[in-house]
């Protein structure tokens, strides 16, 4: 295989040093199909070294000053930052995502959750209460649990990584991370920021590797109290099987079966292009994806034909390209694993209006062997069908009619997951009482992922256990303890 570079090389990062491993996977270039990068395969000794490191620096960090901490993060923000277009395009390359999303949301918001737990971490007050009868004052202390085990995936590589290392950090505990093997090259790339940024050394420790073996050391070792995973819902239950005994904390968060509720008095004009960016963005490899759209009767013709006509449009390319819209799948694994699911619907009696098998995908020279596909738009699917219950994690999402509130509520919550949900509607109180209904930890009204971090992120059923945000995250990461003082 001729390689017009070198392959690039990562190392672990234990106590403030890059390290080399003896043994490391291939990592592929998504929009080629070629290896480009070789990540450590990680496995026990080099997760006991990191913990070793984190444990070590664990006294010094949590003794710091939130302030002190704060200035550290937000220096960290502004490296990020600088280099800002370096991380764009290495994420879009690891990742298959194109270089305008790495550019304006994956690497952004990465440096913004820097910036948010630096701040908000200055602003946390503990509880007090006052028996005066019996001359007890009772109050509350917050204190950091030790060392954070943190597993993040491969759809946004560095922004759901920062997301658990900024807070975990900000309360002054100290991380062991393992980044999807897949997509490491930021990650390292960060590493290489710290010390920069003032990073006691041991305080954050990178292991590059494999769920099955680095992972699973981090999820076994008796050193790491809590564990932050982001991820699937399979992993996370041999993630919950395997920290039972240690009786850790567990932050899990998991798959979604998104609906789009569109109701007949909805404003397609917002909602046709917002839609559109909720089932396809990110090549439809993000968790809050839409992949179930439930449009209500009396405009579902005129939905389906307006919004298969744009779907059209969607650009898929080199994810270099500026003008592109959909990048490459993240593996060629993921890819056919995507496609099965069209294949099934059609052979389950679906009709495929656009995309995968219907229309034909010209492709540049150079990425004719990348995991490329078309977004993909099934019609006439059962709610039964796998496409209906499944996370397919990719281009592809299913439209479908209904006619009353009270079904298509019921219709929504019918699968296992819970992540996610948007309402379309003019109506104020059907909203409200629709976002009540929906079994659903974010609910979207006439928008799509507009976030703010103050607020809980996660889902209910299968889509997860425990809440992110300012408060929730803070509570997940440190301990709290109940003093009560007689005078």
């Amino acid at each position: 295989m001729a390689h017009s570079e070198a392959l690039l090389v990562l190392e672990n990062f234990i106590a403030g040093r890059f390290v080399p491993c003896s043994s490391y996977i291939d990592s592929y270039n998504p929009s080629t199909g070629d290896v480009y990068c070789r990540v450590p395969d990680s496995g026990k000794e080099e997760v006991e070294a990191a913990v070793r490191a984190a444990k070590n620096a664990f006294p010094i960090w949590s003794s710091k000053s939130p302030l002190e901490k704060s200035q550290i993060l937000n220096k960290l923000a502004d490296l990020i930052e600088h280099d800002l277009e370096a991380f764009a395009q290495a994420e879009s390359k690891d990742q298959g995502k194109t270089i305008t999303f790495a550019r304006t949301v994956d690497i952004p918001r990465a440096v913004y959750n820097f910036r948010f737990f630096a701040s908000s971490i200055l602003h946390h007050t503990t509880e007090c209460t006052e028996m005066a009868s019996m001359g007890c004052v009772h109050y509350t202390s917050r204190t950091p649990v030790g060392v954070a085990g943190l597993i993040s995936p491969w759809n946004l590589p560095l922004y759901l990584l920062t997301w658990k290392i900024a807070p975990a950090i900000a309360c002054g505990n100290t991380v062991v991370a393992k980044p999807s093997e897949m997509t490491s090259v930021t990650a390292w790339m960060m590493c290489k920021l710290l010390e920069k940024a003032g990073m006691p050394h041991g305080v954050v420790n990178m292991v590059f590797g494999t769920g099955a073996k680095a992972g699973e050391a981090l999820v076994c070792h008796p050193d790491v109290p809590l564990i932050s995973f982001t991820g699937s819902t399979l992993t996370a239950q041999r993630i919950t099987e395997k920290s039972a005994p240690h009786c850790k904390k567990l932050s899990l968060e998991l798959g979604g079966k998104n609906p789009a509720i569109i109701f007949d008095d909805a404003d397609l004009s917002q909602c046709i292009p917002t839609t559109l960016r909720s089932s396809f963005a990110n090549q439809g490899e993000i968790c809050l994806c839409t992949s179930r759209i439930f449009v209500q009767r009396g405009i579902y013709s005129e939905f389906v034909k307006r919004f298969v006509a744009e779907t059209k449009k969607w650009k898929v390319g080199n994810p270099s390209d500026p003008t592109v819209d959909v990048g490459a799948l993240i593996s060629k694994e993921h890819l056919e694993k995507v496609r099965s699911y069209v294949k099934k619907a059609k052979a389950e009696g679906a009709k495929i209006l656009c995309g995968e098998g219907v229309d034909s995908l010209a492709l540049p020279a150079g990425n004719q062997k990348g995991y490329f596909m078309l977004p993909t738009v099934i019609a006439e699917i059962k709610d039964e069908s796998c496409c209906m219950q499944e996370e397919i994690f990719g281009p592809v999402t299913c439209v479908v009619a209904f006619d009353t509130e009270e079904e298509v509520v019921k219709r929504a919550n019918g699968v296992k997951y819970g992540l996610a949900a948007t309402v379309w509607s003019s109506n104020v109180g059907r909203v409200h009482r629709v976002a009540r209904r929906l079994q659903s930890g974010l609910v979207w009204t006439n928008c799509w992922l507009v976030r703010d971090l103050n607020l809980p992120f996660g889902g209910m059923k299968a889509s997860g256990i425990g809440r992110e945000g300012a408060k929730d995250s803070y509570e997940f990461f440190t301990e709290v303890k109940t003093i009560t003082i007689k005078h």
